[in-house]
This record gives structure tokens, sequence and C-alpha cells, in this order.
């Protein structure tokens, strides 16, 4: 009898030690299991050179959401990014996303200031109003070259 009460025990702290494991691997790995509480929100952008998934959203610079995907859209050749965007957030329809840079180091990040409109983004709707990042190389080329105006 005594045996099964240690077995027991060990299978329980066992059990324990998996479940915990388990639950740092969704939080520190950043999953999501059921839904979670975010929207999806895409834009379409000429260029966004130096951004990368899971990169900043922010809004009046408070992070508001990261960047999931970028995409090539092969039939309008643009860069199509989706990003999460946190629940409580609302975007309306006619909001300007721009791809900014962060510090000397050149993080980039999207920046989305808000419109005027009352209609509100829906999620899976697109931002039709983008800036795309300022391309420092061509500008010191230009600079450099002579052609700038």
């Amino acid at each position: 009898m005594k045996k099964y009460s240690h077995e027991t025990l060990v299978g329980i702290f066992v059990l324990i030690g998996i479940l915990c494991v388990g639950y740092l691997t969704v939080k520190l790995g950043k999953m999501e299991l059921i839904g979670g509480n975010f929207y999806n929100v895409i834009a379409k952008f000429d260029s966004v050179a130096g951004l990368k998934a899971d990169s900043s959203v922010q809004m009046a610079g408070v992070e508001i959401g990261r960047v999931t995907k970028i995409d090539l859209d092969t039939e309008e050749f643009v860069a199509v990014v989706t990003m999460k965007i946190n629940k409580g957030v609302p975007i309306q329809d006619d909001a300007i996303a721009s791809v900014k840079t962060s510090g000397l180091i050149g993080d980039k990040y999207i920046s989305i200031q808000p419109g005027g409109s009352d209609e509100l983004l829906k999620p899976g709707g697109v931002i039709t109003e983008t800036e795309s990042a300022v391309d420092i190389e061509a500008l010191i080329s230009k600079y450099v070259f002579g052609n700038v105006k």
C-alpha cells in the first residue's frame, strides 16, 4: 500500500512538471491557443525594406500589435503586411500606415496614424493609405552623384 502512495505522489509531481513546461512553452513562444485578444489588419506597401515579421505596430508611440506576416502580391508587385492588433484598439478605415525607423540601429516598425472617419476597420480589413520606408541608400546615392532636386 505504501508503495502505491509513493508512486502516486511521484506521478502527480511529474504531471505538474509537464504542465508547467507546457505553459512556459506557450507563453515564451508567444503562441496563442484559442484565438487570442487580437484581430488581423492588412496593409499594402510599395516597399517594406528592413521590416521583419514580429516587428512592432504602434499608434501614438504605444505598441498596439505586431507584424505577423509579410508577403509579395505578384499581381500588383507590392508588399502585403499582415498585422495583429489588440482587440481594444479601434482603427478607422481612413487610417495611414507608415514604415518607420526607430533609433540609430534602424529597427523598422509600422506606425499607424488614426483617421477622422467614423467607420472602423473590421477584422481582416485593409488599410489603403500607406507610406513606404525611406530608402537611405537611395537618398545618399542621389546626393553623392548630384541628382538631388
